[in-house]
């Protein structure tokens, strides 16, 4: 796996992105050559053609990424492939039109986009058609060979077997339904028996108890046979985009890369929440007295929900929000998480919600230092307090300003159980391990996706 703005990602997902890249820049370059003839030098290179045509092709990467086409493991079949396929070529169909309407300077003109449009339609296809058979070639796969029984390894094999686009193989396991066990000799006489044979390019280490049983001359032994060994927990943290709790040992948080919280950085980083939160600010500017009106006559009670929450170092600030419930939301309950279809929240409330309105108010906890823009969210401390009881290494998530976004709400849904909120630990945790202004800026990138989605609100 590359890994990219410290966010890991598949070979076959670069090489697809690569690939499809190529190929809207050659077909709208096919256009302008076919349609202008001799004059198609003097378009590219003189009325800026070139600069258009990767325009075009970052616009229809942008619609294939909103459209999850990026991302295998959330496709079911191949029929949904092609419909969103076809759902991307009409969108950017749709977003051409409009710009060529309203800019049409910007547009490459004698109906050449149209024309580039035409010969994508068919080159994405017959591409996407040539990517899903070399997903199902075996020679193209790496073999790999988990050594363990545990849970973890468990996990590691089912992770391998539904993720096609990893272009992993599972060859052999030592856990599988008993076969091998887990102390020293049988392990080792597993690892000896891949020594000197050409059908393992990867092994995985997901043994439990390692101090007494892990192999390590064997391991050394095919280490040196060009073999790949690789921890079982790194792995999975680099599938998943998240660190698991469960099991995790101190040395681990310790010894490993990460953890950049130097004071230079940490002052940059708050910098540029400052200058984003402003700039946000401003031009959410004509739409705060809209919402404010909204909210005021949808229900009584004020237009602003002030609540406590926990900061960094565990200090306790009041968040702003747009009020998205009723005044007296809690009056018989006490504090409580939203659940889905919560029936405290107003009409107004729910549109405020599932397009993050509600959260334009947390501009001004950025400005004055509570938050940065993007960090775990802050918690109530009632529940804090409980949950810092429940999950192990649950206070490491105070150790940098909470956010108004953040990698747990791009990559998992809305919390509203313990279970659930151990899930976004073990993502928060590994945005604290890999925190980086690239990963900020991509966090922000991809929470544009998630509102228009609806994925995470409730």
């Amino acid at each position: 796996m590359v890994r990219l703005f410290h966010v890991y990602y598949p070979v076959r997902t670069l090489l697809l992105l690569a690939g499809e890249a190529a190929i809207v820049c050659l077909s709208f370059l096919a256009a302008a050559l076919v349609q202008f003839g001799p004059d198609s030098y003097l378009v590219l290179n003189y009325e800026e053609g070139v600069y258009k045509i990767l325009a075009i092709t970052i616009l229809v990467l942008i619609c294939s990424y909103y459209f999850d086409l990026y991302a295998p493991q959330r496709m079911t079949s191949r029929s949904e492939t092609w419909f969103r396929v076809f759902l991307v070529l009409g969108t950017s169909s749709f977003l051409l039109a409009g710009i060529g309407y309203y800019f049409p300077r910007f547009m490459l003109g004698r109906h050449a986009d149209l024309f580039g449009l035409i010969i994508l339609t068919g080159t994405l296809l017959l591409w996407r058609g040539a990517y899903a058979w070399i997903l199902q070639q075996p020679y193209l796969c790496e073999r790999v060979y988990v050594l363990g029984s545990s849970d973890r390894a468990r996990r590691v094999v089912e992770a391998i077997r539904t993720r096609k686009d990893l272009g992993m193989e599972v060859v052999g396991w030592a856990g599988a339904f008993g076969n091998g066990g887990s102390d020293r000799d049988s392990l080792a006489s597993t690892v000896r028996g891949l020594i000197g044979r050409s059908h393992v390019d990867r092994v995985i280490i997901a043994v439990s108890d390692r101090r007494n049983t892990l192999p390590v001359r064997e391991l050394l032994d095919l280490r040196l046979e060009a073999v790949k060994v690789e921890d079982a927990s790194s792995l999975l943290e680099k599938i998943s985009g998240r660190i698991e709790v469960e099991n995790l040992l101190p040395s681990s948080l310790l010894y490993s890369e990460g953890f950049r919280l130097g004071t230079g950085f940490l002052l940059v980083r708050r910098v540029a929440s400052f200058i984003i939160a402003a700039v946000a600010l401003a031009i959410c500017c004509t739409l705060i007295p809209l919402i404010a009106l909204a909210v005021k006559l949808s229900s009584p009670g004020p237009v602003l929900f002030r609540q406590q929450r926990v900061g960094r170092r565990g200090e306790e600030f009041t968040l702003y929000k747009f009020r998205s419930m009723r005044q007296d939301a809690e009056s018989q309950t006490g504090a409580v998480w939203a659940g889905k279809d919560d029936p405290r929240v107003t009409n107004v409330g729910k549109i405020l919600r599932a397009t993050r309105l509600d959260e334009i108010p947390q501009l001004w906890n950025v400005l004055i230092g509570d938050m940065g823009f993007v960090g775990p969210r802050p918690e109530r401390p009632e529940f804090v307090r409980w949950l810092a009881e429940k999950i192990p290494y649950y206070n490491l998530r105070h150790i940098i300003r909470p956010g108004i976004t953040g990698w747990a709400q791009v990559r998992y849904r809305y919390g509203a159980s313990l279970e659930e909120t151990q899930e976004k630990l073990q993502y928060d945790l590994y945005y604290i391990k890999h925190i980086s202004l690239a990963l900020d800026l991509w966090i922000m990138f991809d929470t544009v996706k998630t509102i228009v989605l609806r994925r995470g609100a409730q």
